[in-house]
This record gives C-alpha cells, sequence and structure tokens, in this order.
C-alpha cells in the first residue's frame, strides 16, 4: 500500500547524477557533457544526466555485441535466463514505489496511474517474457521422406531500443524484455527528458544477475545517440516509440547504414466514438474523460478525437466536460490527484498553441483551455474539451499528445466509421454500443491497430499493441513482440 507520508520522504530524496550505463558499469560521457534534468512540478533542476555522443553510442554497440558473441545471455540454457528475468520482476516489485516516485519527479505523471503503468506494468512484462522463453518452439516442416526440414528460432544480435518520456519504464519492459527473452543484447536510449527511472532498471537487471553488456544504457539527445544508434554498422535492429518525424529519420538512417530493421510505433489521433445505445452513457463519459485526460493526455492510445451520435451529443458532451472541470490537477505526488504535469515547458506551450487554433478555427471551448497554478513554477493545463470540430481543423487530424479533447458529431454509423478514420494515423480507437452486429462492424471497419468496445484502456501483455498507417509497424505486448527480435532459419537435411 502507497502512503502519502511514505511518498512526500521519496520526493525529498536528492537525485545522483546520471551516467551512462555501458558494459556493467555506470560512468560519465566519454566527452564529460551532461544536460539538465527539469521536474515538471515545479520547473526546477532534478540533477542532470550524461550528454551521450556517438563515441558513447560505439562503445555500448561493442559491449553489447562483445557479450552476444561470448553467449553468456545469447546461448545461455532458457531456464537460466528465466530465472534472472523473473528476478528483475522482483527488485522491480520490491522497488515499486522508488521508481515510480523517481520517474514522476522526472516526467510529471500523477502517482496513483504510475505505480500501476510504470514498475507494475514493468514487472509484469518481465514476468510474462520470462514465463515465455522456454514454450517457444521451433518447427519441423511436413517434408517427403528422406528429408527433414527444421525451422528455428535465434536472436538477431544487437538490438537498439529508443523510448519516449511518457511511460519509460512501461514501454521500456515493453521492449527490452523480450528482446533479452530472445537471447539478444540490447542498447537503451532513453529521452532526455526521462531517463532516471530506467537507469535504475539497468542497476536492477545488474542486481538481477544480467551479465554484463548484455543491457547497456546510453542517455542524451536523441540528435546524437538516437542517430548514431540509427547509422551504426553493428545495431540489428531498432525498436522505436515516439513520433512520426523521428521514425522517418530512423528509416533514412537505416538504408543510409545496414540496412538494419526498425519497428516504429509513431503515435496516434485516437477516435472514441459513442453511439446513443451505448450500454451505459454515464461509464461511457467517465471512461472518455480519464481515456484523454489521464497522465494529461499524454498517452500514445489517448482517446483525444470524440466522435458522439447527433440525438445524445449535448448531453453528453456537456457530462464529459462536468467530469473534466471537476478533475484535481495539480501535485503529481499527491495521491489525490487526478491529472498531473505536462512533461515540459516545450510542451505545455505547444498544447495551448492547439488550443488557440481550434478556437480561432470555429471550435467551440466547453470547458479548460489555460495554463494553471503558474505559482508553483510547474507545467500544467486544464483538462479541455473543444467542441464543434470538423474533419479539415488541425485538431482532427494532428496528434496534440495534451489534455486536449476535440468532438465532432455524427449521424449515421457511415459517417461515424468515415470521420473515425479521417487521420493518418491507426493506433487505437473506441466504440461504444449494446449493438453486438454494429460493434464487430465497427471493429471491422476501423483502421486501428487496438479497437476497444464498451471500455477505453486497459489492455495488458495477452494482446499485441501496434499500429496501421502512419502510426508505424511491429507489435509491443504479446507473443508476437518476440518476432521483432528473432530470425527465422530453416534447416533442409537430406537423411
Amino acid at each position: 500500500m502507497m502512503s502519502q507520508t511514505e511518498i512526500d520522504r521519496l520526493r525529498l530524496l536528492p537525485v545522483p547524477a546520471g551516467q551512462l550505463f555501458i558494459g556493467g558499469t555506470f560512468g560519465a560521457a566519454a566527452s564529460g557533457e551532461t544536460l539538465v534534468s527539469i521536474s515538471p512540478i515545479d520547473g526546477t533542476v532534478l540533477t542532470q544526466i550524461a550528454a551521450g555522443s556517438a563515441h558513447d553510442v560505439d562503445l555500448a554497440v561493442t559491449a553489447a555485441r562483445r557479450s552476444f558473441d561470448a553467449g553468456h545471455w545469447s546461448r545461455a540454457a532458457p531456464a537460466f535466463r528465466k530465472k534472472v528475468m523473473f528476478r528483475i520482476a522482483e527488485l522491480i516489485e520490491k522497488h515499486a514505489l522508488e521508481l515510480a516516485v523517481l520517474g514522476v519527479r522526472d516526467n510529471g505523471t500523477e502517482i496513483a496511474m504510475a505505480i500501476k503503468a510504470e514498475p507494475g506494468s514493468a514487472a509484469g512484462t518481465f514476468r510474462y517474457y520470462a514465463e515465455a522463453i522456454d514454450k517457444i518452439n521451433g518447427e519441423i516442416a511436413p517434408t517427403a521422406p528422406g528429408i527433414l526440414g527444421l525451422i528455428s528460432r535465434e536472436p538477431v544480435g544487437v538490438v537498439a531500443a529508443i523510448v519516449p518520456w511518457n511511460f519509460p519504464l512501461m514501454i521500456g519492459a515493453w521492449k527490452v524484455a523480450p528482446a533479452l527473452a530472445a537471447g539478444n543484447s540490447v542498447v537503451l536510449k532513453p529521452a532526455e527528458g526521462a531517463s532516471l527511472s530506467l537507469l535504475r532498471l539497468a542497476a536492477i537487471c545488474a542486481e538481477a544477475g544480467l551479465p554484463e553488456g548484455v543491457l547497456n544504457v546510453v542517455t542524451g539527445y536523441g540528435t546524437a545517440v538516437g542517430a548514431a544508434l540509427g547509422l551504426h554498422m553493428d545495431v540489428d535492429v531498432i525498436a522505436f516509440t515516439g513520433s512520426g518525424g523521428v521514425g522517418r529519420k530512423l528509416l533514412e538512417y537505416s538504408a543510409r547504414s545496414n540496412l538494419k530493421r526498425c519497428y516504429l510505433e509513431l503515435g496516434g489521433k485516437s477516435p472514441n466514438v459513442v453511439f446513443a445505445d451505448a450500454p451505459d452513457l454515464e461509464v461511457a463519459a467517465k471512461t472518455s474523460a480519464m481515456g484523454i485526460f489521464r497522465n494529461s493526455g499524454q498517452v500514445c492510445v489517448a482517446g483525444s478525437r470524440l466522435i458522439v451520435e447527433d440525438s445524445i451529443h449535448d448531453a453528453f458532451v456537456a457530462r464529459v466536460a462536468a467530469i473534466a472541470a471537476g478533475m484535481r490537477v495539480g501535485d503529481p505526488l499527491n495521491l489525490t490527484t487526478e491529472a498531473g504535469a505536462i512533461s515540459s515547458a516545450e510542451q505545455m506551450r505547444k498544447d495551448l498553441g492547439y488550443i488557440d487554433v481550434a478556437v480561432q478555427e470555429g471550435g467551440q471551448l466547453e470547458t479548460g483551455g489555460a495554463q494553471i497554478l503558474q505559482e508553483t513554477g510547474g507545467f500544467y493545463v486544464q483538462p479541455t474539451v473543444i467542441s464543434g470540430i470538423q474533419p479539415h481543423m488541425r485538431l482532427a487530424r494532428e496528434e496534440v499528445f495534451g489534455p486536449v479533447l476535440g468532438v465532432m458529431r455524427f449521424h449515421t454509423e457511415e459517417e461515424a466509421i468515415r470521420l473515425a478514420n479521417g487521420t493518418d494515423y491507426g493506433l487505437a480507437a473506441a466504440v461504444w454500443t449494446a449493438n453486438l452486429g454494429r460493434a464487430h462492424r465497427m471493429v471491422g471497419a476501423i483502421k486501428a491497430g487496438l479497437v476497444h468496445v464498451n471500455t477505453y484502456g486497459g489492455s495488458d501483455n495477452t494482446v499485441p499493441l501496434g499500429g496501421m498507417r502512419q502510426s508505424g509497424n511491429g507489435h509491443d505486448k504479446s507473443l508476437h513482440a518476440i518476432d521483432k527480435y528473432t530470425d527465422l532459419k530453416s534447416a533442409w537435411i537430406q537423411l
């Protein structure tokens, strides 16, 4: 059980400077350069972290390749890898509150959500893939007599994992755990604005018995560390979550280097479609509000487009706006807070800019729309609902990544489908209806990798998460994630 007293104690602990983790050892960047970590809670300096360079990346990739070739992990018995990964999960759980508070101080997620979404999720992910290690088998092909066809899975080698600032520990685990389960070595690049929990994860992995060099962490700017990983000739796979612009650069870097595989989760503009026959409109309203305003909208699958049937539109939007207006926004380390801080001053300015443009283009501000709590020095924006959004408006097409909900209305099922698919993205969606046939039709018609029905969020490791269209390719979570980190090898044997 969390207590406010323990959270307040942990928030006051000094945060040591973040160092690179290469070959099993923490150390400064080769250049000695650092970058400042600003806490979005109050805008103060939290600590400094090492600003890695291409030279540091080369050291990390070399350490990863050396460990892979040595085989201490890549060729270890599945039972050994399983034991270590279970131990990692146990240690994450042991230090869960410490990890959660550290992450919140770094990126501003409300603690009540962070404890579940960060260490809670990460421990579950490591445990899930530990269980999978000795249950993924090869195949024997149905060949003619006298021929034996064997199909086996092999680890790809060195994986570069590049993760964002919104849920670094959760998303980091989605990439690191299946890559390790398959026997690979990993170079992990956290976001410059949220590196601390992943550096702590590196120490936990070492304590759990992960061999030196199997996991390396290089912090720093994307223009230096991310680009160097993308261009490195000895990186076999990149697994990335972030913006479409950076995803395109990684594809370019792959083409310019060794044609490494790039798996890209590039965000979304997810539609949340509410029909008049939804089973419980009050539940739909509350869940829709949480689906966009949790973590102040800084969620890749956030339901940022609310598409409501005309006959219930006004009453439903009024209810969602009332819920938004009543949300407790503020100190993310307070257990009663429902929406925490925006991750940075830059992101806050972007959010407010989208609100201004939406109103200028004809949207009606139902609630919110302003920065609040300026006296704290932190970065906070009111949960904002804007109705009257039309398909051509920027708020209907572009990902804000903030607490801003655009509302559209529809009259027919066909129109709802057209509006839902009216962006370049295709990550997540939701449909609210009591009509089973309609639910199936909508799931089939909406172009998204994950479609919720009569709920929003909450899917676990048993199902994959991946995008369609410009939301990217490849999948995190589920056994399908392991496909990214293995090569198939066939043996054709004349008996």
